[in-house]
């Protein structure tokens, strides 16, 4: 079912983002806002994993299986460490890689302009639209792949799936990965979802600790921006390039220490339960 769920989530996801990958400029045609970046159509490719993931749940496990998925996302009651990693896991990284640089270069690294207070309201906010992704991902592929090569690969191998997911958004006027580094991005995803994982690991199967901590990633890590400005972009500079700039070196380097830390207390792990059955926390 691995197979299939790739497939079919891949398959949604590409068809109902290829409308937005039109050209930029002038001379570019119209775009129905329906099938614009962040349009419904669009929306629907974002929450394509959680969507394939309950169709087969529901097939193959029935009504019981998908109860059992979604009621991971109401599995609240961890320890309040595990919500403190989930929330600042993003931004203390960013701020140390600000101090990282002030200390190599001299100066500051430009700072995003948001507010804190709003960025952790749009955390907050955001966490349940998480879904969309965390149900297929942690919730559906990670088990199954945890069931065949450990926890540790599994967190490896999800994290590739995930990044390349995201290609067809390197592609996208307007997106924020748009002509940036896919493999310093794609280094980023991995470690984050180390960290994903082991947080899912952790709480026991909870999916909605992954959310938040996903939440997080989206809306605060432009408190330093990594991407390379669009103004400042040299021409022609494609997706697949090496170049990034040092905050987003450091950023990636930052989280390896954090994933590499983690991946070793995951060695060896392996999801009580299993795909479809209810997750035990591991001992303290």
């Amino acid at each position: 079912m691995v197979a299939t769920f790739l497939l079919l989530t891949f398959a949604l996801t590409w068809t109902a983002w290829a409308p937005a990958l039109h050209r930029a400029g002038p001379a570019a045609p119209p775009i129905a806002p329906a099938l614009a970046l962040g349009g419904p159509v669009f929306l629907l490719g974002v929450f394509a994993p959680g969507l394939v993931a309950l169709a087969l749940t529901a097939r193959t496990e029935g009504r019981a299986g998908v109860a059992a998925l979604l009621g991971r996302i109401g599995r609240w009651r961890v320890g309040a460490r595990y919500y403190a990693c989930a929330l600042l896991l993003m931004p203390v990284t960013k701020l140390a890689v600000a101090a990282l640089v002030r200390g190599l270069t001299g100066a500051w690294p430009a700072f995003g302009e948001t507010r804190p207070v709003v960025l952790l309201g749009a955390t907050l906010l955001g966490t349940l639209g998480q879904a969309g992704e965390e149900v297929g991902w942690r919730g559906y592929l990670l088990p199954r792949l945890a069931g065949r090569v450990g926890l540790a690969g599994a967190s490896l191998l999800v994290g590739a799936v995930w990044a390349v997911w995201h290609v067809p958004l390197f592609y996208a006027p307007g997106a924020d990965t748009y002509r940036q580094s896919f493999p310093l991005y794609a280094l980023q995803l991995t470690a984050y979802a180390v960290a994903l994982a082991w947080l899912y690991w952790r709480t026991g199967g909870s999916l909605l600790l992954p959310m938040l901590m996903h939440a997080a990633f989206n809306n605060m890590k432009d408190i330093v921006p990594s991407g390379i400005p669009p103004g400042l972009a040299p021409p022609g500079l494609g997706p697949f390039t090496l170049e990034g700039t040092l905050v987003f070196r450091l950023t990636v380097g930052l989280l390896w220490l954090v994933g590499a830390a983690l991946l070793v207390r995951m060695r060896g792990a392996r999801l009580a339960g299993g795909p479809g059955r209810p997750q035990r926390a591991p001992a303290p």
